[in-house]
């Protein structure tokens, strides 16, 4: 991206009363985001839902020398960026109508499946639920999801030790910069999370860990994943707030129940009761909600039925767990040249073990 788009961005990031919503709505009525700070301000004004009060500090001097320090970190850092309107930004948050304009991201993470859970709950996790969040991590390991969480104490750091301990990628949203740590006593496991997995934050590398952060934040814990679990809650908390969030995402929340007279139950149970969770008893509750069975059985019955080589069963695999995919995605995920690659969909159409799609698209 060059330093003029991501300073845009940045500058729109820094302005007072412009959130992630406006942002993206001025960028599209401008068609980029340099384009807005070049249009005159009566322009502007005449976009829906845009006014003075809006607008009242979009060019104010603070906010671009603000931006350009940032903009000079980023370009002497490791860290990476992904802008809401480009290809490489997480999938399943660009379907949120307030998801980041921009996310900071460090580790090696890669979101290319359907199969990412966020897990969420108390920071007073009980014996009860720390059981409950290892066993249906290590149960769910073969089919190689993606764990995210919130980094925090409790449920959230309990699923991040057991997603590293049963080797399955493990993402953690920060309520802060990357160049900040909260709480310190997580430090030892940034390493091994970013060796699998990473963070990801839509705040300023220095910005620290304010109350109001970590209820922002929640979007994008809720946002990211297909499907959210809350382990364990008290009547109120934030793992709360994360799932009304998915509600709202249309995304499916689980909930683990307890007893009824159990602090850390309540939440969990009200939302059951409410009809705004599934309740979770086991790991095949899950599995069989999320269709993740049909997937691997449609996996095997096609084997059995259809002599495949290594390349066509490497794509059977691929777009059975990914759904619908584009010609050169199929490729650039595969690793088959695309010379290679026409001729051997051809032959699995043939076969009728995939069909083909309008735009060069094809699935099972």
């Amino acid at each position: 991206m060059k330093d003029e788009k991501l300073l845009a961005i940045l500058r729109l990031q820094a302005t007072k009363n412009i959130g992630d919503i406006t942002a993206k709505k001025l960028i599209s009525a401008c068609g980029s985001p340099e384009q807005v700070f070049k249009e005159p301000l009566s322009n502007l004004l005449k976009i829906q839902g845009i006014n003075n009060y809006v607008l009242q500090h979009i060019f104010d001097k603070k906010n671009y020398k603000k931006a350009e320090a940032e903009l000079l970190f980023l370009n002497h850092s490791n860290y990476n960026y992904h802008y809401f309107f480009d290809d490489d930004y997480p999938y399943n948050l660009k379907h949120c109508f307030d998801a980041p304009i921009l996310i900071f991201t460090d580790g090696n993470i890669c979101l290319n499946t359907k199969r990412i859970i966020s897990i969420v709950g108390t920071r007073t996790i009980t014996n009860y639920g720390r059981n409950f969040c290892n066993k249906i991590i290590k149960e769910l390991a073969p089919y190689q999801p993606i764990i995210v969480s919130g980094f925090a104490y409790g449920v959230d750091i309990c699923a991040h030790k057991a997603a590293i301990d049963n080797k399955l990628q493990n993402i953690a949203v920060l309520a802060h910069g990357l160049e900040k740590i909260y709480p310190k006593a997580h430090k030892k496991y940034i390493q091994e999370i970013n060796s699998n997995g990473g963070f990801i934050t839509d705040f300023w590398h220095e910005e620290n860990p304010v109350r109001e952060n970590f209820l922002k934040r929640n979007r994008i814990v809720a946002g990211i994943s297909k499907a959210t679990i809350v382990i364990e809650s008290g009547k109120k908390g934030g793992a709360l707030v994360t799932a009304d969030i998915a509600n709202s995402y249309n995304r499916d929340v689980f909930a683990v129940p307890g007893r009824a007279n159990d602090e850390y139950s309540k939440g969990c149970n009200n939302l059951i009761k409410n009809n705004s969770a599934h309740i979770l008893t086991s790991t095949e509750d899950l599995v069989t909600m999320l269709n993740w069975d049909v997937c691997e059985k449609r996996i095997k019955q096609t084997s059995l039925f259809v002599n495949l080589n290594k390349q066509e069963q490497q794509i059977l695999d691929y777009l059975s767990k990914e759904g619908k995919k584009h010609f050169d995605v199929i490729a650039r995920y595969c690793n088959i040249p695309v010379y290679q690659l026409s001729s051997i969909l051809l032959e699995m159409e043939l076969n009728g073990v995939i069909k083909p799609l309008p735009g060069k698209c094809f699935e099972v």
